[in-house]
């Protein structure tokens, strides 16, 4: 507990620096998008949300395995917490993606094979949030939820993977070799805001982690 609470005020400090810093970054250091315009900007959190959506999942996938393993609860902790999250942050992909769309492609939203895959994967670990709020035994509650943890996980290289699978997807690749056309201004405010998202990730982590922490320390302090 001691050594989460360190590290809770550590980045809390970090992202009173890295959430401005991501701020400039996206909003006046990438010069403005010629035919998009402003609307553009939304890519920065767009991009980034994936991203550390599709990390938050391979923690959970990776923190599932070794609860199965060693059946220690913080390994399935972490797994919960960092679903959890992840979830969050495929929501605003959810969100901010028909936002983008619709200025940029004419529709809020098309049955393209990445957002069709990336909606399946929220339902995935909505799933995973529900059981783990409906089911009260802690044994039978880790395993299922590991269980779907792994599983789950399967779909995010189908996510990731989709639009050199598919030819009839709009979105572009831009993480290739040259950033996908991007141009380098973009392409170092991208990195930048994935950056601060990989931060805030990590703080929220840490928080949500304290809190389950918390959670048990009442319920133990209830049965004494």
């Amino acid at each position: 507990m001691k050594g989460l609470a360190k590290l809770d005020k550590i980045f809390s400090i970090l992202l009173f620096i890295a959430v401005p810093v991501g701020l400039y970054f996206a909003f006046f250091y990438a010069p403005v998008e010629k035919v998009m315009g402003m609307v553009q900007k939304i890519f920065y959190f767009h991009v980034s949300s994936a991203w550390i959506g599709f990390f938050a999942f391979f923690i959970t996938f990776i923190t599932s395995i070794l609860y199965l393993i060693t059946k220690k609860y913080t390994f399935d902790d972490i797994a919960a917490a960092s679903a959890e999250i992840g979830l969050a942050f495929c929501t605003i992909v959810i969100v901010t993606g028909p936002l983008w769309a619709k200025p940029t492609w004419g529709k809020f939203w098309t049955w393209d094979p990445r957002l069709t895959s990336t909606l399946i994967l929220w339902f995935i670990y909505i799933g995973y949030v529900m059981l783990r709020q409906f089911m009260d035994e802690s044994d039978r509650r880790a395993k299922f939820s590991s269980a779907i943890g792994i599983i789950g996980f399967i779909n995010v290289p189908i996510v990731f993977l989709s639009i050199q699978w598919w030819n009839n997807t709009i979105h572009p690749n831009v993480v290739q070799k040259g950033g996908g056309g991007l141009h380098p201004d973009m392409l170092t405010a991208m990195l930048a805001c994935l950056g601060v998202f990989t931060i805030i990730y990590l703080s929220l982590l840490i928080r949500r982690l304290r809190i389950i922490n918390l959670e048990r320390r009442i319920k133990l302090l209830e049965t004494e």
